[in-house]
């Protein structure tokens, strides 16, 4: 009985973790960068002007987070766009924290 329970809680953190994630970085901009994952070859193309990736991969891109960057992301076609670089975020690697810096 206490597996199926722990079971069914765990993926309903996860996502509330995730949801959480999202919902604060769409209404700050407290995060150093924001993550898109599994960006789409449509996404990729509609991106904003000022968006400064400061890097990208097979699974994500990076970018450097600026007020009104998540909404940009999500009118560009992102699916999801997580904060990277705080306390309970994404981390960011050493060369994005020096991409960063050099901003």
């Amino acid at each position: 009985m206490t597996i199926n329970r722990i079971l069914l809680t765990l993926p309903l953190v996860f996502v509330g973790w995730i949801a959480v994630m999202a919902i604060v970085l769409r209404f700050s901009d407290a995060a150093p960068a924001a993550v898109v994952p599994w960006p789409t070859s449509g996404f990729l193309k509609n991106l904003p002007q000022r968006a400064a990736i400061i890097d990208v991969n097979g699974l994500a891109v990076t970018f450097a987070n600026r007020p009104d960057l998540a909404r940009e992301l999500y009118d560009a076609g992102a699916w999801l766009v997580l904060p990277a670089g705080l306390t309970g975020c994404l981390p960011l690697s050493q060369r994005q924290k020096e991409a960063l810096a050099r901003r």
